[in-house]
């Protein structure tokens, strides 16, 4: 398959996995993954950082802004400046695309889901991260034939490393 997404409870590893499996395809490769701020033991916010290694917040319990899941608010502009614009480098690289993560946050850029979709019809190979909430855009990624999902759990998350680099390393166009 040319897409696989991960799914899985908060905390399970996904990002984790996918960081690794970058790691050991030594492929070139454009996107975004996410990873949480925490303040001593208290999780207060995410941050997105693109391929390149540039990292910003994009949501935060002390941002003021209209948009918000929880208790956190979060910076559509930081989403679109790092994720889209990753995403799209990817895209005209023709490069391994990494999306972490579509989740409630992200879903509230129309522009992040049109790059999104972009992407999946591209050449390239996607790679990425997806809420398991049934939201209407989740929905419609996981339902294309192109895409595979795949619940990564304490149990499996290690063996998948494996599983994964083949099925990326078979339907490369790279």
């Amino acid at each position: 398959m040319k897409n696989i997404f991960l799914t899985g409870k908060p905390g399970v590893g996904k990002t984790t996995l996918i960081l690794k499996i970058l790691k050991e395809l030594d492929l070139k490769a454009g996107g975004f993954y996410t990873k949480e701020i925490r303040e001593g033991t208290a999780r207060v916010g995410f941050a997105i950082t693109n391929l390149k290694g540039e990292t910003k917040t994009f949501a935060h319990v002390k941002f003021r802004s209209n948009y918000r899941v929880g208790k956190y608010r979060i910076d559509l502009a930081v989403l679109e400046q790092i994720g889209i614009k990753a995403i799209e480098e990817g895209i005209s690289k023709k490069q391994l695309i990494i999306i972490d993560e579509i989740g409630k946050m992200e879903l509230y850029s129309d522009k992040f889901q049109k790059a999104v979709i972009k992407a999946l019809d591209s050449k390239s190979p996607v790679l990425g991260t997806i809420t398991k909430s049934q939201l209407p855009f989740v929905k419609k990624v996981k339902s294309r034939k192109d895409v595979k999902v795949i619940e990564v759990t304490e149990g499996n998350r290690n063996e998948l490393v494996d599983i994964i680099k083949a099925q990326i390393l078979a339907n490369q166009n790279l």
